[in-house]
């Protein structure tokens, strides 16, 4: 089935919040990262793309109109501290990244039956070009650290760092940060490892 990849904005992505929160919670379920999340919450990170200047969100659509994808992009600034902390630590002196030439990768999600089309390289690619237009040089995205014997990892799990290298991005395991939400079948929510993959462009 085709897909179109294109950026929403006003309206268009108004619209599709309740369908990018059901999209987040449903891909974000599975493993590594095992988000059970809630709707209420969904929506309500999402409109931070409404609102942050710099942003961008790009929908991978069915002929049909169907949301089955969906990617973010802000600059490093609008993020929270956490986010940017890691680029401005004490130990980089002289620092290594300037904070403002930086668009951070937020997520990208699209349902399983839809991968292995190049959707994922369509939503970098759009992506850093989102950077460049924005005169910013560096992107960046975290991902979640989890024990390889981790008990709810699946036979067959691939990581994706082999398509990061592809893709031109470098792990760093100096740049990290702990993000914190409730797993799946847990009742508390706990501080997750994040790792972050950085790319010049």
């Amino acid at each position: 089935m085709q897909l179109s990849v294109l950026p929403a904005t006003g309206e268009e992505l108004r619209a599709a919040l309740p369908e990018l929160a059901r999209l987040r919670q449903q891909v974000f379920r599975a493993f590594p990262y095992l988000y059970e999340g809630d709707a209420e919450y969904e929506e309500n990170y999402l409109r931070t793309y409404l609102n942050a200047p710099g942003t961008v969100v790009v929908l991978a659509r069915t002929d049909g109109g169907r949301v089955v994808g969906a990617s973010t992009a802000l600059p490093l600034l609008q993020e929270t501290q956490d986010i940017q902390a890691p680029f401005s630590g004490p130990e980089f002196d002289p620092p290594e990244f300037d904070r403002s030439d930086v668009l951070y990768l937020g997520e990208s999600v699209l349902l399983h039956e839809f991968r292995g089309q190049g959707i994922g390289h369509q939503f970098f690619e759009v992506r850093e070009a989102h950077a460049r237009a924005l005169g910013l040089g560096v992107t960046a995205f975290c991902a979640v650290q989890r024990d390889e014997a981790h008990p709810a990892r699946p036979a067959d799990f691939r990581p994706l760092n082999a398509f990061w290298m592809a893709r031109g991005y470098t792990e760093r395991p100096d740049l990290h940060t702990q993000m914190t939400w409730r797993d799946v079948g847990e009742t508390q929510e706990t501080a997750k490892d994040m790792r972050f993959w950085v790319k010049r462009l």
